[in-house]
């Protein structure tokens, strides 16, 4: 957050847990670059006990977590890349998530997903229309960034997508855990197009549906995927006031 903000918000009366809230959404970025050395036991127990008071519909908590470290991490991340990139180099993304992905992206929210996919290439080098080195970029995703966990978060089937709008609510919470303990983390979509792969490795009940996965550790701010910062819609093209 820009210096200019943080002095505007303390001299007009905003409360400090509001500008610490406010510093840590504005702060938060999804890290695609890591560090190697693992986070520390207690430091992700923390972090997770924050993100368990996130609020759910009848206080129900459906999510569930996975935590990989050391070798899991690298198990998992060597059978994921590995089955991404034999996919890419025959039948090519054939997703099989558990929860239906967006039937489009039109418009507006086009518009945004273009933004902060050339403002990602941009970052990395990445010429317009090289199909190559954006593959490569996107393969990423299935070697976790180079991070050292993983977070698998699943979901009870019986709640469908009202369990999921729960586990979207622990997601922020989560985010926001992390990033006040200097922990970079990016939730992964990508990763639910393999479901089935996943529910295999990790042994996952067939009453639990896989969500989404969050890659995370200590960022490496030297990388360059980590240098820029997407954008939010300004508040009147997101709120609609009415009074009478």
């Amino acid at each position: 957050m820009p210096i200019e903000q943080i002095e505007r918000e303390a001299s007009t009366g905003v409360p400090a847990d509001a500008q610490v809230l406010s510093r840590l959404l504005a702060e938060r970025y999804s890290c695609r670059g890591y560090k190697s050395e693992p986070v520390p036991r207690e430091t992700i127990e923390k972090m997770l006990e924050i993100a368990q008071m996130s609020a759910s519909w009848c206080n129900s908590q459906p999510w569930q977590v996975i935590v990989t470290e050391g070798e899991a991490t690298e198990r998992f991340r060597e059978k994921l890349y590995n089955h991404a990139l034999e996919s890419a180099r025959t039948v090519g993304l054939v997703a099989e998530p558990d929860f239906e992905f967006p039937r489009s992206y039109s418009g507006i929210y086009k518009e945004r997903q273009r933004e902060v996919g050339w403002q990602l290439y941009e970052s990395v080098g990445i010429a317009y229309g090289d199909r190559v080195a954006s593959g490569q970029q996107t393969l990423e995703n299935f070697r976790l960034f180079g991070a050292p966990h993983v977070l698998i978060l699943t979901s009870e089937r019986d709640l469908a997508d009202y369990g999921a709008i729960d586990c979207g609510i622990y997601i922020g919470g989560l985010l926001l855990a992390a990033q006040s303990l200097g922990i970079g983390m990016i939730p992964q979509a990508a990763l639910a197009n393999y479901a089935p792969l996943v529910r295999d490795h990790f042994n996952i009940p067939d009453n639990r549906l896989f969500v989404v996965g969050c890659s995370f550790g200590w960022p490496d701010e030297t990388h360059p995927a980590n240098s820029f910062r997407s954008r939010r819609a300004k508040l009147e093209d997101a709120v609609q006031w009415i009074s009478a």
